[in-house]
């Protein structure tokens, strides 16, 4: 029997008690302590899971061959150097960090000490997302809306690097081209940051996405369309549900000659997926599915629109 990966979690919010709740969960991992700045937090947690709490995370660092850092967004790239510079492998949550320059400094870091640097872009591992992404082949239009309830959570950074960095990161995975224009509008609503945003990316392909993300809305969504020629994809991740309708000579239906498949995909564990994803590149010493690149280029048109949006208030 091989020895268990030793892993860690730094961050034991909203986000990263379920991080340590996965790694609890697989067998081949030992969770040997979680960290957060909050000693009281850290306990409750690590008592739930049979470890180890510890107020210093750099006293975790040691002990541990993989961490997962979900700490507040600002944060990330000084608790990830630190765990990159102890030789531990990242998985780092969304965005990768802050700031271009120290996401930079954390792959620079990761290549220098070979270590993996995984980006925690959740909905790559979305069955449905999954599914419309092998359907692709030549997108000329694609829409997404992603709207959710206020919560304080994640409002230190504006809702493109909170919630609509998940589609810039599909956008760019789906589209092969380079932006050519981008034209963006924000509103501070609750706080002093962007609250709801509206995007219009031009791709040097002729692609056009229109993308919407909102943390102001009464109810949630999240959809994502897709348009091609001869076909329509769409995923909605609050159902688990992909569609797509070709042109489809002979058939019959709501549109003659339009073939219409429907697929509904069962409740899944998508994190799980992911951290169980990563543990698989730590074990193997495989490439991560969602390499640090990634998430920098996200982060980087990200930075992009941000800056189209200071524009267009003047």
């Amino acid at each position: 029997m091989t020895d268990k990966l030793k892993a860690g979690v730094i961050g034991v919010g909203y986000l990263g008690r379920f991080h340590a709740e996965k790694y609890a969960a697989l067998p081949e991992v030992e969770l040997v302590g979680v960290a957060d700045l909050d000693p009281f937090k850290a306990r409750n947690i690590a008592d739930k899971l049979s470890t180890r709490a510890f107020d210093n995370y750099r006293d975790l660092l040691p002990r541990v061959q993989m961490v997962s850092v979900a700490v507040s967004t600002r944060e990330h790239f000084a608790v990830a150097r630190d765990c990159l510079t102890a030789d531990c492998h990242v998985l780092v949550e969304k965005p990768i960090t802050s700031e271009l320059e120290q996401g930079r400094e954390l792959i620079r870091l990761a290549n220098e000490r070979n270590l993996l640097l995984m980006v925690g872009h959740l909905e790559r591992f979305n069955s449905a997302m999954q599914e419309l992404q092998s359907r692709v082949t030549q997108p000329r239009f694609i829409e997404s809306h992603r709207l959710a309830f206020f919560k304080e959570r994640g409002t230190d950074v504006d809702v493109v690097l909170d919630l609509m960095i998940h589609d810039l990161d599909h956008v760019l995975s789906l589209v092969a081209s380079p932006v050519r224009e981008i034209r963006a509008v924000g509103v501070s609503v609750l706080t002093d940051t962007v609250d709801l945003a509206n995007v219009r990316l031009e791709f040097a392909s002729g692609c056009i996405a229109n993308l919407t993300a909102s943390r102001m809305s009464l109810k949630t969504m999240r959809r994502f369309r897709l348009f091609q020629p001869d076909t329509y994809l769409a995923v909605d991740f609050e159902l688990g549900e992909f569609t797509c309708a070709s042109k489809q000579p002979g058939a019959v239906g709501l549109i003659p000659g339009v073939g219409l498949e429907q697929r509904h995909f069962a409740k899944e564990d998508v994190l799980l997926k992911e951290i169980s994803a990563f543990v698989d590149a730590v074990r193997t010493g495989k490439a991560v599915p969602v390499p640090g690149e990634d998430g920098l280029a996200a982060l980087s048109l990200a930075h992009d629109i941000m800056a189209a949006m200071r524009k267009a208030r003047g």
